[in-house]
């Protein structure tokens, strides 16, 4: 099993659709138990928190978020943690909107101290 997410940020690897999780958001883990969650924040999202469950290298959770223009949203998302060649976590996920249509892929990575 990967190591734990306790403590790590992590930001996507590209932007997703106008409006939503990019580049610039930050996702801050945390992990107790079997238990994870996280708050993120950055670009068009002013704040969101994510709270779910990790079996090994498994994650569910559901996620709600506050836009820039006023809005919220909320979904659901089960992610995969692969642990990179230089030691990084990276998150493959698979989400669906549950507040409205749509849903996809996106992939975060673990940032260094420097890229916060």
């Amino acid at each position: 099993m990967a190591r734990s997410l306790d403590g790590l940020v992590l930001a996507p690897v590209a932007d997703q659709a106008p409006g939503q999780v990019g580049t610039r958001t930050r996702f801050t883990y945390h992990e107790r138990d079997g238990a994870v969650w996280a708050e993120y924040e950055g670009g068009d999202v002013v704040r969101g928190r994510l709270v779910g469950t990790r079996e090994g290298d498994r994650l569910d959770f559901r996620y709600v978020q506050l836009k820039t223009d006023g809005g919220t949203s909320s979904g659901h998302c089960a992610s995969t943690v692969v642990e990179l060649p230089d030691g990084r976590v990276r998150l493959e996920e698979t989400w669906e909107w549950e507040s409205r249509r749509g849903s996809g892929t996106s992939v975060v990575e673990q940032v260094t101290p420097h890229e916060h």
